[in-house]
């Protein structure tokens, strides 16, 4: 139990990074935050409609695993408790 519990927590953290790197990378759709930080700027440098729908889909399969992988985590923690 002990393993699958530290590679849970290997990926979780793994998962965390990736999903703020994607999430930072999605285009800005307004005034906020992004124009702030130049995303008003690259209208002529945004990315195709397939790489933004890649993008799009990649960040929803990384949050999902990311959510499932907390779930086990939680089950984990609280069915076997003393495995810690």
């Amino acid at each position: 139990m002990s393993v699958l519990r530290l590679s849970l927590q290997v990926l979780l953290v793994i998962t965390s990074l990736i999903l703020t790197l994607l999430i930072l990378l999605h285009k800005g759709r307004g005034g906020g935050l992004s124009d702030m930080f130049g995303g008003g700027m690259s209208s002529s440098m945004g990315s195709s409609g397939v790489a933004e729908r890649n993008l799009n889909r990649f960040t929803i399969a990384i949050g999902v695993t990311w959510a499932v992988v907390i779930v086990l985590l939680n089950l984990i923690y609280r069915f076997f408790p003393d495995a810690f």
